[in-house]
């Protein structure tokens, strides 16, 4: 069984998940235990708020299939946030919680951290979990996605609706609307705000980190120094990111659906949402750059002069002829620690200024197109999809 003192009594069991009065409040509920166990349960109970009453309203008004110009069923917009970005924004929380409650002893267990600098290290941590436990914070960001419900008149489509219509120019809602703009979306925006504020966070805790002067090793394998394990961050916030753009697909296909909009008129909308969300998570990790390069060109200079001083050596024993008598060249180990020493080196010259790859770009590039791919079927015939691609292939 879990140990559920330790979540809160060890400051190196550091997550950016757990914290904070909705975190006690499911707590409190039984909607998740000390480590956000019970995943499946939260995401029903906050669907079954958010979605469900829409669903029941709709069918008590008779704009559940038909009945207006777009009935609740074919409202895709609003179907993706609450059935697919919303899930994914509270399953993301067991993601992050399960990654970062280990990130922050990493810095110790690999000697990053020097003793001489252990105390400053403990009081970011310790300053980082004030804050994601700060019950001010969190009101203010109830406060904040309240405040913004009536923007949904704004983003509304301008035709009779499930959710109201127009009369004399200004909006009148159904019922369901008002459930919609009062509780559906104020909650999706709460848990997207909620993110962004542990993003700050995590922004915060590595921008001070990255001011210690860590002990970098350049001749470890992850080839960025020892602090490989933070790019495990991209995969963490994926779902974060993907719930993004899942809105953003929603709302471009209910804008071809029902105004017969072009998908190539939201080009600089989806390049622009890519290149955004993809900085978001890759930017944190260029906050070391500096120290790798100084470790870096460090490196090779102290190695070089080491292989400098061993070459000499092998090649005044075994070229030029000066070896012991009798020592043969089969079998010795000087070869072997010529190919060691080698090896080290190119660790060395290979290792990055940055704590990401092409890969990390590329999955993160592939993850945030994929929604906005399933639009495709709207605007091309699935045969020349299927022969486009192909043609790419072949």
């Amino acid at each position: 069984m879990t140990d559920k003192r330790n979540f809160f009594t060890d400051p190196y069991d550091f997550s950016l998940a757990l914290g904070g009065p909705l975190f006690q409040l499911f707590l409190r509920a039984r909607l998740s235990g000390p480590a956000l166990e019970l995943l499946i349960r939260r995401i029903i109970v906050i669907t079954a708020i958010t979605w469900l009453p829409l669903l029941l309203l709709t069918a008590l008004s008779g704009d559940l299939v038909n009945g207006v110009q777009l009935p609740f069923l074919s409202a895709l917009a609003v179907h993706t946030r609450l059935l697919v970005a919303m899930p994914l924004l509270i399953g993301a929380e067991l993601f992050v919680h399960e990654w970062s409650r280990n990130m922050v002893r990493q810095f110790l267990d690999r000697d990053l951290v020097a003793p001489e600098d252990r105390p400053r290290f403990d009081d970011i941590v310790a300053s980082a979990l004030r804050l994601r436990n700060s019950v001010a914070t969190e009101l203010g960001l109830v406060v904040l996605a309240v405040a913004g419900h009536w923007a949904a008149e704004s983003l509304a489509l301008n035709v009779p609706a499930w959710y109201g219509a127009r009369i004399n120019g200004r909006w009148q809602f159904t019922p369901a609307g008002y459930w919609a703009i009062l509780i559906s979306l104020p909650l999706l925006r709460f848990f997207m705000l909620r993110w962004y504020f542990r993003i700050f966070l995590w922004y915060r805790f590595l921008w001070q980190t990255a001011r210690l002067p860590l002990r970098l090793n350049t001749l470890h394998p992850d080839r960025a120094g020892g602090l490989g394990f933070l790019a495990e961050s991209v995969f963490a916030f994926a779902p974060v990111l993907l719930a993004h753009t899942v809105v953003l697909s929603g709302t471009i296909g209910t804008r071809i659906w029902q105004e017969g909009a072009k998908l190539a008129t939201f080009q600089l909308e989806i390049v622009t949402a890519i290149l955004l969300l993809g900085l978001i998570v890759l930017l944190p990790l260029t906050f070391f750059s500096s120290q790798l390069i100084y470790a870096k060109r460090t490196a090779i200079r102290e190695y070089g002069s080491v292989a400098s001083s061993y070459v000499r050596e092998f090649r005044e024993k075994w070229i030029a002829g000066q070896n012991p008598e009798g020592e043969r060249l089969l079998g010795t180990g000087d070869i072997q620690s010529l190919a060691d020493l080698g090896n080290s080196f190119e660790v060395v010259r290979e290792t990055g200024v940055v704590l990401f790859g092409k890969e990390d770009v590329l999955f993160l590039a592939a993850m945030l197109a994929a929604p906005l791919l399933l639009l495709l079927p709207m605007v091309l015939p699935l045969r020349e999809i299927v022969d486009r691609i192909l043609a790419m292939i072949l």
